[in-house]
């Protein structure tokens, strides 16, 4: 036999990728906090205008209407939500046009959860209700200088999530674990967005916006 024939076959083959939402499925004792000041942000890739598009801060049905929890499910007290402006996914569009389809078409979603709802009341008073995606990183995730941070990026078509658990340096534990948990497991189930103008346009995902239900004569 030849002695070519004798190699492995795989001998040059590369490990397989291993994707982000598989190693998430761990109780929540074993999340690993990081001090804010090292804790990995926000990542745009080589395409440095997506850091001029902006996020916005959810109101707390979007954040149930995204994560397509039960309409009877009890709003996330301890979270806060930035989702895509409007203009963001229009000049998502705009910059996939101009570009023949090389600019990016993933937008993203960034998720904080704090140990608890007072502190994510004081964070809320401080935080800008519109951010450019660009000011992500230095203004909110490395804003929280006295705080540790477990994060948690998960793809799901063309958006990306990027959940933050924040908790006070020097405590044990996290206060908000069942919320944590909820917020993950929900996102790990979701279909994934195909596009921006109907990201949410699979079943219980029809709008990124919330309108109240207008009230009926009777």
């Amino acid at each position: 036999m030849d002695e070519k024939e004798k190699q492995p076959k795989n001998k040059n083959k590369k490990p397989k990728h291993k994707h982000p939402n598989n190693n998430n499925n761990q109780p929540t004792s074993s999340y690993s906090f990081t001090p804010s000041s090292k804790v990995k942000g926000l990542r745009f890739g080589g395409q440095l205008i997506i850091k001029s598009f902006t996020i916005r801060r959810a109101r707390p049905l979007e954040t149930l209407r995204l994560l397509s929890l039960p309409p009877t499910h009890h709003p996330l007290p301890s979270t806060t939500t930035f989702l895509p402006t409007n203009f963001t996914i229009l000049a998502h569009h705009a910059w996939h046009t101009l570009t023949l389809g090389l600019g990016t078409k993933k937008s993203k979603v960034v998720i904080f959860v704090f140990e608890s709802e007072n502190m994510k009341n004081e964070v809320d008073r401080l935080w800008p209700v519109e951010i450019p995606l660009g000011e992500v990183n230095r203004k909110l995730v490395r804003g929280l200088t006295d705080c540790e941070m477990a994060r948690f990026k998960f793809r799901k078509g063309c958006i990306t999530f990027y959940v933050y658990a924040v908790r006070k340096i020097g405590n044990v534990g996290f206060k908000c674990a069942d919320e944590l948990r909820v917020v993950l497991e929900y996102i790990v189930a979701l279909n994934d967005f195909m596009d921006h103008t109907a990201m949410l346009a699979l079943p219980n995902q029809r709008s990124i916006g919330f309108a109240p239900v207008a009230a009926m004569a009777h």
